[in-house]
């Protein structure tokens, strides 16, 4: 996974427990693709000092991820669910029961809620 990609979805699951400015500066730098001179001059601060909170943001990230396991855990329910998923649609293609059929496409659509 693109490192860009991981900590945006840390930031969304950890964010909460950084402080504001960590989050605040990480959510502008990931998800709202702002530079870090951008970010500076929001701020009235130097560009160093946005890379700083950044790189401190980012290290708590990568700890609470380390200890708490939500991201690892959450991927690969997605990759269970999408095998899950992919087993259903081959039952339901050789299945010639309709009630078969209607369960499969009841569990289908509950799965795909998940993913």
């Amino acid at each position: 996974m693109e490192e860009k990609v991981k900590i945006s979805m840390l930031c969304q699951l950890y964010g909460k427990l950084l402080t504001e400015k960590q989050f605040e500066f990480l959510n502008d730098y990931y998800n709202n693709d702002l530079s870090l001179s951008e970010i500076a001059e929001n701020n009235n601060i130097t560009r160093q000092a946005v890379r700083d909170i950044i790189k401190k943001g980012e290290k708590k990230l990568f700890e609470y991820e380390e200890k708490l396991l939500f991201m690892k855990k959450i991927v690969n329910q997605e990759k269970q669910i999408q095998k899950i998923l992919s087993e259903i649609t081959k039952i339901e293609d050789t299945s010639t029961d309709k009630q078969v059929e209607s369960i499969l496409n009841s569990i289908k659509k509950e799965l795909s809620c998940l993913v």
